[in-house]
C-alpha cells in the first residue's frame, strides 16, 4: 500500500469514526452538566477524532540547511 493510499484510507476512517461518534452525542439523553463521565468521555474522544484528523491535514515543515526555520523561504540555486 503506497503512503497516500494509507493517509487517504486514515482520514476516510477518521471522518466515518467522527460522523459514528457525532451520532452517538446526538442521541444521547440530556445529561447533567459536568458530571456525567460518559458523555464527557465522548466529548474527549471527539476531540481526539479532531485532533488527529488537524494533524494528517496539516503541512509539516522539515528544517534543512538552506531553510532552517519556517520564515526563511525557499533558497534556490
Amino acid at each position: 500500500m503506497s503512503y497516500e493510499t494509507a493517509l487517504a484510507r486514515a482520514t476516510k476512517e477518521l471522518r466515518r469514526a467522527y460522523t459514528q461518534l457525532q451520532a452517538e452525542l446526538h442521541a444521547y439523553p440530556t445529561p447533567i452538566s459536568g458530571c456525567d463521565a460518559q458523555f464527557n468521555h465522548l466529548l474527549a474522544a471527539r476531540q481526539r477524532i479532531t485532533g488527529a484528523m488537524a494533524q494528517l491535514e496539516a503541512s509539516v515543515f522539515v528544517p534543512t540547511p538552506r531553510t532552517p526555520m519556517p520564515a526563511s523561504g525557499v533558497e534556490s540555486r
